[in-house]
């Protein structure tokens, strides 16, 4: 789903074909994408009319793609942001995916996915913690030691967000 909200954020900045929402996600996230979840993406957007498709015309080569984001695809993108399911909250590549995003939302809908990420790290945190007090092992119990640092580093991450946000809030800023 992550790939979903980094393709229509960036369309929302704009019309692109292919090779440049590849390449701006990319030099964006440091993730590369591969052509087969880029243009599967594409055309399920296009067949649910969240994305239009127009040819373009090139000099001594076929035409190329370029997509335009649509009404329903700028209700979607707020969708996807604004909303972290619990089963998505704990992955990073979906967290970050929204915050590199926070601008299109609104203070509360950003608080909100804050607070469902942390409820997942704080959950993880409490079953790795249970973990490391039973493990007999000490390699063991040293990564799963490091994993919670981890997590606590993660748990840091978000408070200093929320700061952010409500540092900003309290001056008028958005």
């Amino acid at each position: 789903m992550w790939i979903e909200v980094l393709l229509l954020a960036k369309l929302a900045r704009g019309p692109m074909h292919g090779y440049e929402l590849r390449k701006d996600i990319e030099a964006s996230t440091g993730r590369a994408l591969s052509n087969n979840s880029l243009y599967p993406t594409l055309r399920r957007f296009v067949e649910a009319g969240a994305v239009s498709r127009s040819a373009e015309e090139q000099r001594a080569k076929p035409p190329r793609h370029v997509y335009t984001i649509t009404e329903v695809g700028r209700e979607f993108l707020h969708d996807m942001l604004a909303d972290l399911p619990d089963e998505l909250a704990g992955d990073d590549w979906e967290f970050l995916a929204r915050v590199g995003n926070f601008g299109w939302l609104r203070e509360e809908e950003r608080l909100a996915v804050l607070g469902a990420r942390q409820r997942a790290l704080t959950r993880e945190r409490e079953r790795l913690t249970a973990l490391a007090s039973g493990q007999a092992d000490p390699w063991s119990r040293l990564v799963l030691d490091k994993a919670c640092r981890e997590l606590d580093s993660g748990l840091q991450w978000v408070a200093e967000i929320r700061a952010r946000i409500t540092d900003r809030t309290e001056r008028g800023d958005r």
